[in-house]
């Protein structure tokens, strides 16, 4: 019975969502600020970059930055929806750097920083969200990556299987341990980096940029998480 619950809540959720594409770019958010989290973990949302570290540069000239931030906005919103406790480790165009004189030095602390917020969650479950890029415009599709922490990859997995199924049928992408990504290696709980899209194929660049599609990227995310801690 706790379960046809959760697809009732889930299939409300999405026709929320839907709704929200005509009558206003976070129309959940008014339903989710009333609800408290009931879950056992915490989701600990990480927009990638921000503030003077722009990331990636669309192929429409648009900082990676503000994609990471919207998406992972409306993800806040639906897991808090759903009753998960959430943490988001910006909520505005900054950097989170506490120290550093030079662009280096801050983004170093940035990343020492994020990594102190995730460790610092009790039963806490990161992803962190991203843009791609690559200098031949063909190349499109999500792409999950997963840190070493015990069910970082089953997590990815799950989130990856699901993304392919659901916006990218046909992809050959698989999900892949994210060696060299700082944050990644450095949390103690289960992790994932979802990179979201090419920001480089026009295509895909102007779907990452739609508000119905970032809602459907968050229904997806949302659903395979909710699978993963609920198998």
């Amino acid at each position: 019975m706790k379960r046809w619950g959760y697809y009732f809540v889930c299939i409300g959720v999405m026709c929320g969502m839907l709704l929200g594409a005509y009558w206003g770019n976070r129309v959940v958010s008014v339903i989710s600020e009333g609800l408290s989290g009931n879950s056992r973990h915490c989701v600990i949302l990480d927009p990638g970059h921000g503030g003077e570290d722009g990331g990636a540069s669309s192929c429409t000239g648009r900082l990676e930055s503000a994609y990471n931030l919207e998406i992972a906005l409306r993800l806040d919103d639906l897991l808090r929806l759903l009753g998960y406790d959430t943490k988001l480790i910006r909520k505005e165009d900054v950097s989170v750097y506490t120290t550093g004189q030079t662009i280096a030095q801050k983004k170093v602390s940035d990343l020492k920083e994020r990594v102190k917020t995730v460790n610092a969650a009790p039963n806490g479950i990161l992803i962190s969200i991203h843009q791609n890029y690559f200098t031949d415009s063909r190349y499109s599709g999500a792409q999950v990556f997963y840190g070493t922490s015990d069910g970082s990859e089953a997590l990815a997995k799950k989130l990856q299987a699901a993304v392919v199924t659901t916006l990218n049928p046909g992809s050959r992408r698989n999900a892949k341990r994210g060696r060299g990504i700082y944050l990644l290696e450095h949390i103690r709980c289960p992790g994932v980096l979802v990179e979201c899209g090419f920001l480089s194929n026009p295509q895909e660049e102007a779907l990452l940029r739609e508000p119905s599609y970032q809602k459907k990227l968050c229904c997806v995310i949302g659903t395979a998480l909710s699978q993963y801690l609920n198998p």
